[in-house]
């Protein structure tokens, strides 16, 4: 099986073109979404994407480098960029506007989204995010980028499903579920995980955030190991107006309370007419 290497220390470049998942109404109220680092828009909004579709809404959803059937970056992510790439997606699947809907470092690309394109977002939705890595982020993430760089995928799967699954969902497994989650096959994390990682150690929206202005919901993950809940309470203290909610769930809310999730968003969404 083809092995992921290792981020590339190259310079910045240009993004291939995204893999993008259209859905829903045409003409319905658009919605964006920024899927998390390591992650897809099938494994983060497979579930997310029908519902909405269904209730109207016009469904824009990319994958970033290396993710889906995005072609791998030829140099390391850039946050303005890829924020610009997304938001382009969009547009040329004729979204005038919409609300964003990002998770873990898609609330990243989310915020510089709206910073960078204010005409065009309506409102946002952020869930297990982060406006800047911590020690503790920084040390998780270079533990992912160093078990990538030596091959180590056993290491990888054990690493992400510690990071992303509260203790008490990790306890609860079965030994069947157990050794999916666990499983070393280096072709299943994305081909673009590494620089999707490295760029979560860098990322900082913070000058970004008090100038916000649309409606946002925080969805803070409160047994998440990976981001700590003080995470999204900062994003939702200096965004101004930010509603704020909080799921009892480890850093995968679509995996552990899908149902809660869902409600949530889909309820902020009806609030602001979004």
């Amino acid at each position: 099986m083809t092995q992921i290497p290792a981020a590339r220390p190259a310079a910045p470049a240009a993004l291939p073109r995204l893999s993008t998942t259209l859905a829903g109404a045409p003409d319905g109220p658009g919605i964006l979404l920024a899927h998390g680092a390591t992650g897809s828009v099938a494994s983060n909004y497979g579930d997310l994407i029908p519902l909405l579709a269904s209730s109207g809404h016009r469904v824009v959803a990319s994958d970033y480098p290396g993710s889906g059937d995005t072609p791998r970056a030829t140099g390391p992510l850039e946050l303005d960029v890829l924020a610009d790439a997304v938001v382009a997606e969009a547009t040329a699947a004729g979204l005038e506007t919409f609300t964003l809907i990002g998770f873990s470092m898609g609330t990243a690309v989310s915020v510089r989204a709206a910073a960078r394109h204010p005409e065009r977002v309506r409102g946002l939705v952020l869930t297990a995010g982060l406006a800047k890595a911590d020690a503790r982020t920084t040390v998780w993430v270079d533990l992912w980028l160093r078990l990538l760089a030596h091959g180590d995928y056993q290491g990888f799967a054990q690493a992400r499903a510690l990071s992303g699954l509260s203790l008490e969902r990790f306890n609860a497994l079965t030994p069947e579920e157990l050794d999916t989650v666990l499983d070393p096959d280096p072709s299943l994390p994305p081909a673009g995980s590494a620089e999707q990682a490295a760029l979560v150690r860098t990322l900082d929206t913070t000058a970004d955030l008090p100038g916000l202005s649309v409606p946002t919901l925080v969805i803070a993950t409160t047994l998440d190991t990976l981001l700590h809940p003080s995470h999204s309470r900062y994003l939702a203290d200096h965004i101004p107006g930010a509603e704020y909610a909080e799921l009892a769930t480890g850093h995968l809310p679509m995996v552990e309370r899908p149902e809660e999730w869902q409600n949530l968003i889909t309820a902020f969404l009806a609030k602001h007419r979004l």
